[in-house]
């Protein structure tokens, strides 16, 4: 009985953490984004990370910095208060992502 009750444990603590399913946009980007250390579990993290950090747009546009790194580094140097203020949000979220997924 005991053994069934493990496994059924088990069996909620995988569906409730999304059982390594990659889902929203900078989760999805993780795992299209061509490094060699991203996996599902990695990804997933990444995506909690940003949701407790990012609103939806910041998302989106974080997003794009998997396809595009010289964006984010276009938008690090910007002058432009709404891009400064975004990249302290973004920071926020890179600090957060780093210390919740660090393997």
């Amino acid at each position: 009985m005991i053994r069934f009750t493990m496994a059924a444990a088990a069996c909620f603590v995988l569906v409730s953490c999304g059982a390594g399913r990659v889902s929203g946009e900078i989760g999805n980007a993780c795992m299209a984004g061509g490094r060699s250390a991203a996996n599902s579990a990695l990804c997933s993290c990444v995506q909690r990370a940003a949701n407790q950090t990012l609103r939806g747009s910041d998302q989106a546009r974080a997003a794009e910095f998997f396809a595009d790194p010289h964006l984010a580094q276009e938008t690090r140097q910007s002058n432009r208060s709404t891009d400064e203020a975004f990249w302290a949000r973004y920071r926020n979220f890179a600090n957060t992502a780093e210390s919740m997924c660090r393997a």
